[in-house]
């Protein structure tokens, strides 16, 4: 069993599992990027599910780039959220405000901020993959 891949897979898991309860149960409407985010995380969950069952070594091949790209957009939401000049650069233009923030807690932790989390952890656990590779 490779504990890397279960700990990314896991990340995936409750990643796509938190996403669907802020939406679903509690009825926040995602905005623009929290969509783009989705279209990033929620394939990592299947991929990660596949490369775990069938010990994929290699997976961090097709997993780096969704989950690189996810911590840049993450950082971008976040800075829409919390860096007051950065508002003009909001890419929304229809529906929720990408600026908008459905939870603070703690006055730091927001949606944005969670998947910047979850995107880090398995691209962290894909670069220890890698590193435990076999040549």
């Amino acid at each position: 069993m490779n504990r890397t891949l279960l700990l990314a897979w896991i990340t995936a898991i409750v990643a796509v599992l938190g996403s669907l309860s802020f939406s679903e149960l509690l009825h926040f409407v995602p905005c623009t990027l929290c969509w783009y985010q989705r279209v990033l995380m929620y394939p990592l969950a299947f991929i990660l599910g596949i490369a775990f069952f069938y010990n994929e070594q290699s997976v961090y091949r097709y997993v780096l780039p969704f989950s690189v790209i996810g911590m840049i957009l993450s950082v971008y939401h976040y800075t829409l959220q919390k860096v007051p000049a950065f508002k003009k650069f909001e890419s929304c233009t229809s529906g929720v405000p990408c600026s908008g923030e459905y939870i603070n807690w703690a006055g730091f932790i927001t949606i944005p901020l969670l998947a910047f989390i979850c995107f880090t952890i398995i691209t962290l656990s894909m670069g220890l993959l890698y590193k435990q590779r076999k040549p």
